[in-house]
């Protein structure tokens, strides 16, 4: 039974109903010694509690899609295949030419319930990554235009926070229906949108890192699915024509891959998020002290062997994203740049989905068509 699918709603449902109306039909009429009568509603009122959680995460789950499925709620699932030592890089020793002339990655897709035919999924087997999951890609209105047939567009990556899946973009956020109207007024650039898995490892967070061993969630971001991308659609892999953007322990994501690879991303917006990877329960990276110290955005930029050509954005409330932006504008020199905005609505879907307007036109000044 699908984790998000109607039969387990309506389940969650009936049970729920069940538990409010059995206590008022048989309270009184419950026979036994006294300990069994209490034992009997004491049972009663906990299943009362428990279906009533149970019904509000189903419900809430099916509409954020914070987990799409048994596996990921129970940190099940197994995505990571190999986990090689890639180097600094993560090209795992090859140089970025090579890559780009590896034979064609190409893809099968599947329209995702719920979201319509214009969102699709696959199943990518990253090469370089070792890591085996599904990615999301949404197609702007103007690429099946005849008009547009010989046009390449540029592409935003969309990175979901812990928990959370490549759903979460389109139907938490509903990213799709807050662009696509833009797009055909010209208020926005005609962005493909491309949603990759992030719970690369049960519950936990990979902090988008390289992890020797354990997970090369960088170079599954920054590598396998930026060549799936431009082997299967109108893309170019300019680093110019690429964004990133993600929203709480995505947003931390979003800024540290674009200030890592100018070479592959020109801009990220970073909705909610922080420097310090420890902020986030879940960061694998945190549990060392040396590997949280390094992967920390400030020592990040600062480390950098010049100054990266990307432009970041950085909003939110002012100890949920803010002053992490406002640090590290402190450190950045050109061509770096760093936007902070200050904003209200709390950290959470509707307040990020609010930004989608004014962060995606402001990459639009950032990213450039092909």
């Amino acid at each position: 039974m699908s984790l998000t699918g109607t039969p387990l709603f309506a389940t969650a449902a009936a049970l729920t109903v069940t538990a409010v109306v059995l206590p008022l039909a048989v309270w009184s009429k419950v026979r036994g010694p006294a300990v069994a009568r209490v034992a009997a509603r004491a049972a009663m009122l906990l299943f009362a509690q428990v279906t009533a959680v149970a019904m509000v995460f189903v419900a809430v789950n099916r509409e954020m899609n914070f987990y799409v499925s048994w596996a990921d709620l129970m940190g099940t699932g197994k995505y990571v295949q190999a986990a090689p030592d890639l180097g600094p890089d993560g090209l795992g020793g090859k140089k970025a030419e090579q890559v780009k002339e590896e034979p064609k990655v190409r893809q099968e897709f599947t329209p995702v319930e719920g979201l319509g035919g214009r969102v699709r999924k696959t199943e990518l087997d990253g090469k370089i990554s070792g890591v085996k999951g599904d990615v999301m890609v949404w197609l702007p209105p103007q690429y099946d235009d005849p008009a547009w047939k010989d046009r390449k567009f540029p592409v935003v990556e969309l990175i979901p926070g812990i928990p959370g899946t490549g759903k979460s973009w389109f139907q938490g956020l509903k990213a799709h229906e807050v662009l696509e109207p833009l797009m055909k007024e010209g208020k926005v650039q005609p962005f493909i949108l491309v949603s990759p898995r992030a719970m690369l490892l049960g519950n936990g967070d990979t902090g988008c890192a390289n992890i020797p061993g354990k997970v090369n969630a960088d170079s599954w971001f920054s590598v396998d699915v930026r060549k799936m991308v431009t082997d299967n659609f109108r893309a170019s892999d300019e680093p110019r024509t690429w964004g990133v953007a993600g929203y709480s322990a995505g947003a931390y994501c979003a800024a540290k891959l674009a200030i890592l690879h100018p070479d592959r991303y020109s801009a990220a917006v970073s909705l909610s998020g922080y420097n310090d990877p420890g902020q986030e329960p879940s960061s694998l990276v945190a549990k060392d002290p040396e590997l949280r110290r390094t992967h920390n955005l400030k020592e990040l930029l600062k480390a950098q062997p010049a100054p990266p050509a990307v432009a970041l954005w950085m909003s939110g409330a002012e100890h949920d994203g803010y002053l992490s932006g406002t640090d590290l504008k402190a450190l950045a020199q050109a061509p770096t740049t760093v936007h902070a905005e200050k904003i209200t609505g709390g950290h959470n879907l509707e307040a990020w989905s609010k930004q989608l307007p004014q962060t995606f036109g402001w990459l639009s000044q950032q990213v450039k068509a092909p």
